[in-house]
């Protein structure tokens, strides 16, 4: 069965070469994908690895993962950060999201006794950024503490050696007290950045290459995504505007991470199968 899918990995791979043979990524964009696409079993970490493998070969730079895949290494860390830095992949983020109930319910993001042990877990793994994301606001008194609330993971981040990003969601987008600005105007940017889920913008409402330009400073990474009829599709397939995004974001000058990721409503998690060709779009659409 093993080399079943090594042929399989193998088929993907060789079909996705030719079309992408010629062309060339602009310097300064990094291209990485976050690992929901791949069933990983948090208690073995070599299925961690053996993805890390697969998108090498598929030719993406880095990744971003959740915290439930690392967890168990946070109590000996060493190790397993040697595994990872021998991929010679950059671990960008690792990121903690939950169903709304899971978040704390007075700030919307996760609670300290959540992000500290993520934070230091994270940094002795070798991850960049502590990436979160959370629930929306249903007022401005909710608004105001999550925006403290952030500031103080931020804070904390740094403090751990980590840059901190928050991650949105279309709701952050469709929100009727201005969720969005707020959060990019308000927290620190000393001590938050972004991640923008560009494809969870769009499917917010928002024009996303306008907002881009808006707010670039603050953004240290993008999530590209797709939708057709509100449902989540192959990057490049649906109708999110991606040649329009990767030229405003050329267009600027932007340097930095741009990740893919592949979620479906169904939880289904089908790797190379919906990473490798999203790869080729991202290619095409950056490419110069």
């Amino acid at each position: 069965m093993q080399a079943m899918g090594s042929l399989a990995a193998g088929g993907v791979l060789s079909s996705l070469a030719a079309p992408t043979a010629r062309a060339v990524i602009p310097p300064g964009i990094h291209f990485g994908v976050q690992l929901n696409a791949f069933p990983i079993d948090p208690n073995r970490f070599q299925s961690f690895l053996d993805v890390l493998g697969q998108i090498k070969q598929v030719g993406y730079q880095g990744f971003e993962s959740s915290f439930r895949n690392l967890s168990p290494q946070f109590a000996n860390p060493e190790p397993a950060r040697r595994s990872i830095e021998q991929t010679g992949l950059t671990f960008f983020g690792i990121h903690i999201f939950f169903p709304n109930p899971g978040y704390d319910q007075a700030t919307r993001i996760a609670a300290p006794s959540v992000y500290e042990p993520v934070a230091h877990g994270g940094a002795a793994l070798g991850a960049r950024h502590l990436i979160l994301s959370g629930a929306p606001c249903q007022n401005r008194e909710q608004l105001k503490r999550k925006i403290e609330a952030l500031d103080a993971a931020g804070g904390y981040a740094r403090s751990a050696g980590l840059g901190a990003a928050y991650h949105n969601h279309w709701w952050e987008f469709e929100s009727k007290i201005g969720e969005i600005e707020a959060l990019y105007t308000q927290t620190d940017p000393e001590l938050v950045h972004f991640v923008l889920d560009a494809g969870h913008a769009y499917h917010g409402g928002a024009n996303v290459p306008a907002f881009i330009r808006a707010h670039s400073k603050r953004i240290v990474g993008f999530h590209l995504r797709d939708f057709k009829n509100d449902e989540y599709v192959e990057l490049g397939t649906g109708t999110f505007p991606l040649h329009e995004v990767a030229a405003t974001i050329l267009q600027i000058g932007w340097k930095g991470w741009v990740e893919n990721e592949e979620e479906r409503a169904d939880h289904s998690q089908t790797g190379l199968k919906v990473i490798a060709p999203a790869y080729r779009a991202m290619k095409e659409a950056f490419s110069q």
